[in-house]
């Protein structure tokens, strides 16, 4: 389900860690605004890796990669250089204002501690070893995340994850910016 575009003014404050607007960025080619959970969970790790995975694939179709977040700049450039995202694009939001504005909440009972969220986490942290860290400073362990894909101020494309522990397909959801080499 697509949710309302976020005003424009609202995209013209959105500034990446490089000071560029994500509106301006929207103009200039389509941008997969990933809006991540807690840095510490297992299942934004998961992201990351398979963000840096598709990185290349991803960029490859004309799209640009802008991560969301709830920490410190600093902080949030550790983790994306551990999981081999060095110099990726990203804003910090501590307050989650721009998660609420693009429809994101905390996630419920179920979202975040249901039996197949348990279940894969302890594929992902244990078994697979993305681990888990708890912290304030990595943000708030029970917002939701989401994907958007922007182009020209407008969302095209979304994936809004219905658990903690939901899996979008980030290749596949570029695909309806796709611009022509």
């Amino acid at each position: 389900m697509l949710y309302a575009a976020p005003e424009k003014e609202l995209l013209e404050q959105m500034m990446t860690q490089k000071d560029e607007r994500l509106l301006d960025l929207t103009f200039a080619q389509p941008v997969m605004l990933v809006f991540l959970r807690q840095l510490g969970c297992t299942f934004c790790r998961e992201a990351l890796a398979d963000i840096a995975k598709e990185r290349k694939k991803i960029e490859g179709l004309g799209t640009k990669i802008v991560l969301v977040h709830m920490a410190a700049a600093e902080v949030a450039e550790e983790f994306f250089d551990k999981f081999d995202l060095p110099g990726i694009d990203h804003i910090s939001d501590p307050e989650c204002n721009y998660y609420r504005s693009f429809g994101l909440g905390k996630g419920t009972f179920t979202q975040l501690f249901g039996l197949s969220t348990w279940i894969r986490g302890f594929d992902i942290g244990v078994v697979r070893g993305y681990g888990l860290e708890y912290g304030s400073h990595l943000g708030d362990s029970f917002q939701m995340p989401g994907v958007f894909i922007l182009q020209d101020g407008e969302i095209k494309e979304s994936y809004i994850h219905k658990l903690a522990s939901s899996r979008p397909d980030y290749h596949e959801l570029v695909k309806c910016c796709v611009i022509d080499a």
